[in-house]
């Protein structure tokens, strides 16, 4: 053994050898080992570990989202198809061939009909709501809280502006309620616990049974046709889901016709329970519009986006940049950058890239056609907004 106590084996691998030999310090002897490890990489080594690798992690930050969406087919299975009926309407047909054709019979009386809403800010949407459906609601039913459903505070903004509703006054149910405020709860909670209180505030609405119960949002509105079919036909369903054209910012952007969420109910006292989740299989085709994100400021587009149940779509704060809002807009893109929510392969690369501009204006709701200037920017061709 050589002197310093340092021992140099022959059968040392050549990559280290002016190691060996060599008398010299502890630390000098780790920077050597250190180097001799380094040598042993190859440049494939080094793209991998400090290249491919964080370029992956910070791909997954970035599209995970994405990633899980396109791969959804995989991992959940298609919702069990609802059983679809043909909806037949003309202005020309009686009502008695009309029901006639939908395989039910005519009553002597129409039913009366409730309108219930929970409301947040959608005033536009809630004026063309009640215009369409006003010849035929008994009563209007309108709940709002000083909460968001994500917990924020709000004002009350039908409060403040229901001087604009005098026409549906002598017909008008109004009510608030107080937000809990709960920081961090699944916002979902927030949603239920306020249509929970929309069925108290049917009841002082006086709704009894056999009367006709219209559950949906703000922004699905059923056309007027619709319910009156609904009100004056015998045996239809106890609880019919409404299928109704899905648009995005406005009628230019035409999605589908795969909304399904708004439900019309014979009520039932003890029975009916307003909710917005799939309750039957039946569902009536083309039967109104969903018109989602069909704001005129975008300053309401941030608003919705920060304070609807889906807030953990706004998963980077410059999605709600003005300028990227007005963008999306008018390409007909993804607020959220997201993929369609699909349930096959097929589906999902169709929708894939924004949405196809619509040239169409036929069979819209009359009162948007009527005040056309007022509602210049949910019709085709408008996709600026006003910053408000």
């Amino acid at each position: 053994m050589p002197e310093g106590g340092y021992y140099c084996s022959k059968k040392t691998d050549d990559i280290c050898e002016d190691v060996c030999g060599q008398e010299t310090t502890q630390a000098a002897l780790s920077m050597s080992r250190l180097r001799c490890i380094l040598r042993g990489f190859d440049l494939k080594a080094y793209i991998l570990f400090f290249v491919i690798v964080p370029t992956c992690i910070l791909g997954i930050y970035l599209h995970g989202q994405k990633i899980s969406y396109f791969l959804r087919p995989i991992w959940e299975s298609p919702p069990k198809p609802f059983h679809d009926i043909p909806h037949y309407y003309h202005e020309n047909v009686s009502m008695e061939n009309l029901c006639k054709l939908h395989g039910w019979g005519i009553r002597e009386s129409p039913r009366r009909v409730f309108d219930a809403v929970l409301f947040s800010n959608e005033l536009d949407l809630l004026t063309i709501r009640w215009n369409e459906l006003y010849p035929y609601i008994t009563q209007f039913v309108l709940l709002e809280s000083n909460s968001t459903f994500t917990g924020l505070p709000k004002p009350l903004v039908f409060g403040s502006h229901r001087d604009e509703f005098k026409f549906v006054e002598n017909r008008l149910t109004y009510g608030t309620i107080g937000g809990r405020f709960r920081k961090g709860e699944n916002p979902f909670v927030e949603e239920a616990y306020q249509r929970v209180a929309l069925d108290q505030l049917l009841r002082l609405a006086g709704i009894t049974d056999d009367d006709l119960l219209i559950m949906s949002d703000v922004d699905e509105i059923p056309s007027r046709h619709t319910i009156n079919l609904l009100r004056w036909c015998d045996e239809i369903p106890p609880i019919l889901h409404l299928r109704l054209n899905n648009y995005l910012y406005s009628f230019e952007f035409l999605v589908d016709n795969k909304s399904w969420r708004a439900s019309v109910h014979v009520y039932q006292t003890g029975k009916t329970r307003y909710a917005h989740y799939r309750q039957t299989d039946d569902i009536l085709s083309d039967a109104g519009w969903h018109c989602s994100f069909c704001f005129r400021r975008i300053s309401e587009f941030i608003f919705k986006m920060k304070a609807y149940s889906h807030v953990d779509r706004v998963r980077f704060s410059h999605y709600l940049n003005p300028k990227r809002v007005q963008d999306v807009i008018c390409k007909g893109a993804d607020l959220f950058d997201m993929l369609p929510e699909e349930y096959t392969f097929k589906e999902i690369i169709g929708k894939l890239g924004p949405i196809p501009h619509s040239y169409s204006a036929v069979h819209l709701p009359a009162y948007v056609l009527n005040n056309a200037d007022k509602y210049k920017f949910l019709l085709p061709g408008n996709c600026k907004r006003e910053s408000g």
